[in-house]
């Protein structure tokens, strides 16, 4: 049996820029270590998964871990430690460290069943990567997927689509992923663009994604699939897309990446986290898009919400509070 002792594991510089978007080494404490004193405070009660419906939509939520990040100014551009701080206080979370978790959503539709994203994968950060295990608790099964369904690039969201040797898992699964995204990831131009931290992550698609025979793009506003259009929303990456999901009257917009923690840029909807690469223009999607949701009383699902990754949006004075689905 693998036994974990109570110290913090480190990340490499080059893992943390790939992973975070940051420039140093990332002290990360994985979720199995958290588990031996509690849950993750993003997924109190430890679920695997969580089921519900929206309409005809038959919506799972499986959980691929969590981890804790150490504070770091240079986290949030505009707004300090102690504002960070206040904010996962008064949203019931620990403030001495921000959690993080990640949430990818299944949909089952017309007796059809999508994958949105596809987790960590393996070489994740230690805590993560719990999706492949998760899902077979749930009653999914891998290989009967109809398609998976991408909203962006960065790496918690792709690199489950890889094994170790770069070769594809999902080889007889198509692969749905924006336009507008793939366009910028595959153009060799875009790495000079991009922080240095970032640029391994376009080479790895590069040398990838034009290979796979299975990608299919999409453009905005089209369907990625019967019941499955694309909506734009921009601004985390050039080509950030969110998903609307409709099925027998009911509607579920699967957003991604719009917010990171509920308690973070929900509630405080103009912070600027250092993972959104043009950070003015993920703002105003940010407003745009919960605005709608607020008024068409949307049922949403968040990559970064914690479990059960899912829930209404009310407006709460300047910003947004989350109310999770039973």
């Amino acid at each position: 049996m693998m036994q974990m002792n109570r110290r913090n594991f480190v990340l490499s510089a080059t893992t943390a820029g790939l992973v975070f978007g940051l420039d140093k080494p990332l002290e990360i404490i994985p979720s199995a270590l958290a588990q031996a004193a509690g849950a993750h405070p993003m997924n109190p009660k430890g679920a695997l998964f969580h089921k519900f419906k929206v309409g005809g939509i038959e919506v799972t939520t499986v959980y691929d871990g969590g981890i804790y990040r150490p504070h770091d100014a240079a986290f949030i551009k505009n707004a300090s430690i102690d504002d960070t701080k206040a904010s996962l206080k008064a949203s019931n979370l620990p403030d001495d460290r921000v959690p993080n978790a990640y949430t990818v959503t299944f949909v089952t539709i017309g007796g059809r069943t999508y994958m949105f994203d596809s987790g960590n994968g393996v070489g994740g950060a230690p805590g993560t990567g719990t999706l492949d295990d998760n899902m077979k608790a749930a009653g999914i099964d891998a290989s009967e997927l109809s398609a998976i369904v991408v909203g962006h690039f960065h790496p918690d969201h792709i690199f489950g689509l890889y094994a170790k040797d770069n070769a594809p898992i999902y080889a007889n699964t198509e692969i749905i992923v924006p336009e507008a995204e793939y366009k910028f990831w595959a153009d060799p131009a875009s790495i000079e663009k991009l922080p240095e931290a970032r640029r391994g992550l376009a080479r790895r698609i590069q040398a990838t994604f034009p290979q796979w025979k299975n990608i299919k793009q999409v453009a905005n506003d089209k369907d990625a699939v019967a019941g499955i259009r694309v909506v734009p929303t921009p601004g985390h990456t050039p080509g950030h897309t969110s998903f609307l999901v409709s099925d027998g009257g009911g509607q579920l917009l699967v957003l991604g990446d719009v917010t990171n923690l509920p308690a973070l840029n929900l509630r405080n909807p103009g912070w600027h986290v250092v993972f959104d690469q043009d950070a003015t223009m993920a703002e105003a999607t940010r407003r745009r898009t919960f605005d709608r949701v607020v008024a068409d009383k949307l049922v949403c699902t968040g990559y970064h919400w914690g479990m059960p990754g899912a829930g209404t949006v009310a407006k709460d004075g300047n910003g947004y509070a989350l109310v999770p689905v039973a």
